[in-house]
C-alpha cells in the first residue's frame, strides 16, 4: 500500500494499514424517524466494539430492477434525514450520488460521496464528486478488472482531492451471480485503500426476476476472508428487519448478525494487521 492514511470522515482515518473502518447502515432511507432510530442502534453496537464508524444510507436507489421498486425519498428529503442522523448521533455519513449535479448538494450534508458500481467509469460524475470537497468512495464495477479501477481513482485525484477509496462488491460470473476474487484486494490496495462490501457481494442480480436475490448465508465466510486479506474497511447494509426491507431484503444483515460479525472481523483483522503490506 503506497498511499498515506487520510481522513475519510471526521474522526475516521483510512489507509496505511491502520485500524479497520466500518461503513454501515440500511440500503435506503425509509423515513427520517426510522433511519435515525436505525443509526442509533448501529452506533450503539459499533461503540460496544470500539470501531470507527461511518453511517450510510441512500436517498435514491436509481438502478432498481423494476420500475415498481421503492427508490427512496429523493435528494431533498433524504439529505434532511441524513442531517437528522448526524445531529442525533454525531456520526459522519455517506450517501451515493448518480448524477454530477447532485454531488455539490449532497456534500453539504454527507462527509463521503459514493459512486455506484455501474457508474464507476462516468468521468463527469467522478470529477464532480472529487470537486465537492468530500471524500469519495468509488464502488468497483462488476464488469471491471481490479487494476482498471486505477483510472477511476486518477479521475478523482485529478481534481486535487486525494481522499478516495475503492469498494469491492464482487464480479459478474455468468448470469445472476457474483464472485469475489481475493486477489483484487492487494491489486487495488497498491493505489488506494480498499473497502469490502459484504452484503452487495452476496447479491444474485436479477435472481428473483423482478428483483435481486441473495445468498446471505455466506456473509461470514466472505467477510472473514476479506479481513484475512487485509482490507482497510468493510461496507455492509444492516436493517432491523431484513425480510421487510424496502430494498435489498435478501442480503441486508440484521442488527444481531451485524453485532456477531463485527466481533469476528475485529478478531481476524487484529490477527493479520502488520502482516499485510
Amino acid at each position: 500500500m503506497t498511499d498515506e492514511p487520510f481522513e475519510f470522515a471526521p474522526g475516521v482515518t483510512v489507509g496505511g494499514n491502520r485500524r479497520t473502518i466500518y461503513v454501515v447502515g440500511p440500503c435506503v432511507i425509509e423515513s427520517t424517524e426510522w433511519v435515525v432510530g436505525v443509526a442509533r442502534e448501529i452506533a450503539r453496537i459499533a461503540g460496544a466494539h470500539g470501531v470507527p464508524l461511518v453511517f450510510k444510507a441512500s436517498f435514491d436507489k436509481a438502478n432498481r430492477s423494476s420500475l415498481e421498486s421503492f427508490r427512496g425519498p429523493g435528494l431533498d428529503e433524504g439529505l434532511r434525514a441524513l442531517a437528522a442522523v448526524k445531529e442525533a448521533t454525531g456520526l459522519p455519513v455517506l450517501t451515493d450520488v448518480h448524477e454530477p449535479w447532485q454531488a455539490e448538494r449532497a456534500a453539504e450534508v454527507a462527509d463521503v460521496l459514493q459512486v455506484p458500481a455501474f457508474l464507476c467509469r462516468q468521468t463527469d460524475l467522478l470529477l464532480a464528486c472529487g470537486r465537492s470537497g468530500a471524500a469519495v468512495n468509488v464502488k468497483k464495477g462488476q464488469f471491471l478488472a481490479p487494476e482498471d479501477m486505477r483510472h477511476a481513482v486518477d479521475k478523482v485525484r485529478s481534481t486535487g482531492n486525494a481522499r478516495v477509496t475503492i469498494t469491492e462488491r464482487g464480479t459478474s460470473f455468468g448470469y445472476h451471480n457474483l464472485v469475489v476474487d481475493m486477489r483484487a484486494f492487494p491489486i487495488m490496495r497498491a493505489f488506494a485503500p480498499v473497502i469490502f462490501d459484504v452484503t452487495h457481494s452476496l447479491q444474485l442480480p436479477g435472481g428473483l426476476g423482478h428483483a435481486t436475490a441473495g445468498a446471505r448465508e455466506f456473509h461470514q465466510h466472505l467477510a472473514r476472508a476479506a479481513a484475512a486479506a487485509g482490507v482497510d474497511g468493510f461496507f455492509m447494509e444492516v436493517h432491523p428487519d431484513p425480510p421487510r426491507a424496502l430494498s435489498d431484503a435478501t442480503t441486508q444483515l440484521s442488527l444481531e448478525e451485524f453485532d456477531e460479525l463485527l466481533g469476528q472481523l475485529e478478531r481476524v483483522a487484529s490477527a493479520v494487521r502488520g502482516m499485510v503490506p
